[in-house]
């Protein structure tokens, strides 16, 4: 067999394991055989790239990180629904539609998964773009991180040119493990599976997407007229189109039978291996939901049964207090374990002071648990009858419980902060933080390992790591030879990181990601930051004046910059690489460009790759200032709005050029 047909038989292979795996939810193929497979498909596709195909299996993974994400208009709104609460209003809700309709009305009950709305445009069967919700009728486009989700079709089973929207949203074991590896890393948890499912989405790295296992479920078309004439008909038909469907749908005739499958739903919902939090009631036929019409904010033909937060009673025993890497004090209140929402749950949140004392919860009260956001446990409050009189009040610490210096409460902050530097629990959590994944990313250097070596007095501060070596190592308890060398090799590897890294390691307040890449993107070195005024800082985009005072604040402390060359000496990356890339002498150096359509020799994200790396800066808007547009198929608005511009302002320089003219250019660099 030649290469070109077996990487047809791999594509229709892999696409049919993942059909009977997320929409059947049948699986035919255990997990290494589709990876030795899905392997053997990059590998060969890697081999003939004049073979590439949109719809492959393979890319479901861009490879590139995106600057921002496009507005995206819907055509048809995409709007909320109104919400019930009791049998009550569920009644008055088939009144209301009844009074319209007549008494020959059906709706399809389903499930309301906790997640994110999105919708999905295929042209001819083929996936073309995905966006989120937004405002209802403005969204962004983030078909490159949806098209990572091995549950949403990149192709159909029927060459069909719609919309179907849906949720995407992560499973149980998706959001324990990430919020495991994101502990571990010392980084915040997520509070819910709906945030992780909204953050990831929102990842402007599609890699970082595609490892969150993120899942889907269809349950609209928003414009089927002439392809099915009811709800139920196009859950069914979404079904045969290749999109995984919740399968807990139900027609109902009567209140009654919405009263019974609510029922069955509140007691289902601590077995199912994803969040729901209410039942979308929905008329069945498209012609009644015509008639029904719609408010300003939502459809008159469907709302949502919301289920209430799952309460229950527990005694508070005790406060514990712990000190983070900015020497913030939060308090954790310890309950006698009680079982709520399928878990037992013995700790529970209290955020800060404002809190303790605006819902007055002293320590022996009987307090009401609830878990927030159906995930994070925390104090409603006290339930007052139950006082006895032996409560007491709760008093927030004057010193800090890891190294007993006084706190301080800063002006408009909600917080104490511990403000000794040399504080041991901030100095382990910055620590963490240090080796954590989004900043120098030194695989095997979790929570535990940093906490043995801090305690062990081999690390103290980040310049540590770097003189650490396989024999010192080996002193912690299990610690072997190979894990050892392995962790070695990371520390040496962590070097590279560039610039941006190094800054968000460093922990300076208020400066994350987003400025941390800006930062290097603009000074041309460290040395360059450190000497930077206040007032420059400003003139950079999105650094305002009190980030830019926590900068200079930071380097201005003599300690500070003592490990700031230490780390130079100790060969971690100190210069902007993000400078050093846009001196690239290619055709698009120093130029704005502006990419749209969909591409067939390559991926939309490997052309905004291309331009980057030869210097361009792609923008997502075309404009006067504006020098490129490259366009592919289905390019929409912004092709319109250059070639408007080229038509009133002749003399502009701005270029349009095909997919094939933009290949060419490359081919002449």
């Amino acid at each position: 067999m030649n290469d070109q047909l077996r990487i047809d038989e791999l594509r229709s292979k892999l696409r049919t394991y993942d059909y009977h795996y997320h929409v059947l939810d049948d699986p035919i193929l255990d997990d290494e055989q589709y990876d030795r497979l899905f392997r053997e498909l990059v590998d060969l596709e890697t081999l003939h790239p004049e073979w590439a195909s949109p719809d492959s299996p393979t890319q479901r993974v861009g490879g590139v990180l995106a600057e921002g994400f496009d507005k995206v208009s819907h055509v048809i709104p995409m709007l909320s629904l109104g919400n019930v609460f009791s049998v009550g209003e569920i009644a008055e809700f088939d009144e209301r539609v009844r009074a319209v309709a007549g008494d020959d009305v059906a709706y399809v009950c389903e499930m309301k998964i906790d997640g994110l709305a999105i919708s999905l445009h295929y042209e001819q069967g083929f996936l073309v773009q995905g966006a989120t919700r937004g405002n209802g009728t403005v969204g962004e486009n983030i078909t490159i991180n949806l098209r990572t989700i091995r549950a949403i079709p990149l192709s159909l089973q029927e060459p069909q040119s719609l919309e179907v929207r849906g949720e995407a949203y992560l499973p149980h074991k998706s959001f324990r493990a990430l919020n495991a590896l994101r502990q571990e890393e010392g980084l915040a948890l997520f509070a819910n599976p709906r945030n992780a499912a909204a953050g990831s989405l929102r990842q402007l790295d599609p890699r970082v997407v595609a490892k969150r296992g993120l899942s889907f479920f269809a349950y609209a078309l928003p414009d089927a007229k002439g392809i099915v004439q009811s709800q139920h008909e196009a859950l069914l038909y979404m079904q045969k189109l290749g999109f995984p469907v919740n399968p807990y749908f139900a027609l109902c005739h009567t209140v009654s039978d919405i009263v019974s499958y609510v029922e069955k739903a509140e007691k289902l919902r601590e077995t199912l291996p994803y969040d729901i939090d209410g039942v979308v009631i929905k008329v069945n036929a498209f012609s009644v939901q015509e008639q029904l019409g719609y408010t300003a904010k939502s459809p008159r033909f469907s709302v949502a049964y919301k289920f209430t937060a799952q309460k229950v009673h527990s005694r508070l025993q005790r406060i514990e207090w712990s000190v983070g890497r900015t020497g913030v004090v939060t308090p954790t209140a310890v309950i006698e374990p009680v079982l709520l929402a399928g878990t037992t749950v013995s700790r529970a949140s209290l955020h800060n002071e404002d809190v303790i004392k605006e819902k007055d919860v002293r320590l022996g009260d009987i307090v009401v648990v609830q878990k927030a956001g159906d995930i994070i446990p925390e104090i409603v409050g006290p339930v007052i009858s139950e006082r006895t009189g032996a409560e007491v009040p709760i008093d927030y610490p004057t010193l800090c419980p890891a190294c007993y210096t006084p706190l301080v409460r800063l002006t408009d902050e909600a917080a104490w902060r511990c403000l000794n530097e040399s504080c041991p629990a901030q100095q382990v959590e910055k620590l963490i933080h240090f080796a954590s994944r989004q900043a120098m990313n030194i695989d095997g250097m979790g929570e535990a390992v940093v906490e043995a070596l801090y305690h062990a007095g081999l690390v103290h501060d980040v310049t540590d790591f770097y003189t650490l070596d396989k024999n010192v190592l080996l002193r912690l308890e299990r610690m072997g030879e190979k894990s050892a060398s392995k962790l070695i090799d990371a520390i040496v590897k962590s070097k590279e990181q560039p610039l941006e890294r190094v800054l968000i390691g460093l922990g300076i307040r208020h400066v994350g990601e987003k400025v941390a890449k800006m930062l290097a993107a603009t000074f041309s070195s460290m040395d360059v930051l450190m000497q930077a005024s206040q007032s420059e800082l400003q003139a950079i985009s999105d650094v305002g004046p009190k980030m830019a005072q926590s900068i200079v604040q930071y380097f201005a402390h003599e300690a500070n910059r003592e490990r700031v060359m230490r780390l130079q000496a100790l060969g971690l990356t100190m210069k902007s690489t993000a400078l050093e890339q846009n001196l690239y002498d290619g055709p698009f150096t120093a130029k704005t460009v502006v990419v749209t359509g969909t591409f067939t020799a390559m991926t939309r994200q490997d052309v905004v790759s291309q331009i980057e790396q030869q210097g361009g800066k792609v923008s997502s808007s075309v404009s006067k200032k504006t020098d490129y547009v490259i366009y592919g198929q289905d390019a929409g608005s912004k092709l319109t709005k250059a070639q408007q511009l080229l038509r009133d302002l002749p003399d502009l320089s701005l270029h349009i050029l095909t997919e094939s003219e933009f290949l060419t250019m490359l081919k002449e660099k």
